[in-house]
């Protein structure tokens, strides 16, 4: 079985070999198509968590697209059982992070220590409507979609929870969970920090074995 990375090579070299004379223009547009797939094939692969960021925020039409590219991922019924805010605001990351810490004294002890959101300088908070048993998974879909447009533009990501189950079960943190203004109703589920990146990690491996084809 051949690998991703010689099916990503091999879907470049038939965009180049499959041009023929006799119907340049076709074949053209089936060149720049097979190298479009290409292109996203490498970039779902060449993806890492980043937890080392630069301190500038993304800006923000840039975050723009990240967001629209975000809320077009399948959702179902089309309920789009999702809330997003974007915060780059060093005065809300920079305060929830202080009630974080009073909680939490150690982090104090890490020079590197920034914020709790892996010292990420802009963050997306997504909530989801419980009310629709489904939501959750629109949700990690929306995520995705961001997640994957944000590094086509060179801009790192990370998922994270532990933040948002300091946010919703600490009352010292509920000032801040208030600020996001979510509609009645809707729970924060996750978010996610993104920045531009001040590391290269290495890929984990991945079991194939947990992946079978059934006849």
């Amino acid at each position: 079985m051949k690998t991703l990375k010689s099916f990503v090579m091999s879907i470049s070299v038939c965009a180049l070999c499959s041009c023929t004379p006799s119907n340049s223009a076709q074949t053209l547009q089936q060149s720049e198509q097979k190298s479009d797939s290409a292109v996203v094939v490498e970039t779902i692969m060449s993806r890492r968590s980043i937890r080392k960021y630069k301190p500038q925020p993304v800006e923000r039409d840039k975050m723009a697209v990240i967001v629209e590219c975000g809320i077009n991922a399948p959702n179902g019924q089309n309920k789009q059982s999702w809330e997003i805010r974007v915060v780059s605001d060093p005065e809300f990351l920079n305060g929830i992070t202080e009630v974080f810490k009073k909680e939490n004294p150690k982090t104090a002890d890490n020079p590197n220590f920034k914020n709790m959101f892996r010292n990420a300088p802009t963050v997306v908070f997504i909530a989801n409507d419980p009310g629709y048993d489904l939501s959750k998974i629109d949700c990690g879909l929306l995520g995705e979609n961001m997640i994957l447009s944000a590094w086509s533009m060179g801009i790192g990501s990370v998922c994270l929870g532990s933040p948002v189950r300091f946010m919703n079960t600490v009352p010292a943190a509920r000032e801040y969970l208030k600020k996001l203004g979510f509609t009645e109703g809707y729970e924060l589920l996750y978010c996610i920090g993104f920045g531009y990146p001040d590391e290269t990690p290495a890929a984990k491996p991945r079991d194939p074995a947990k992946v079978k084809f059934i006849d």
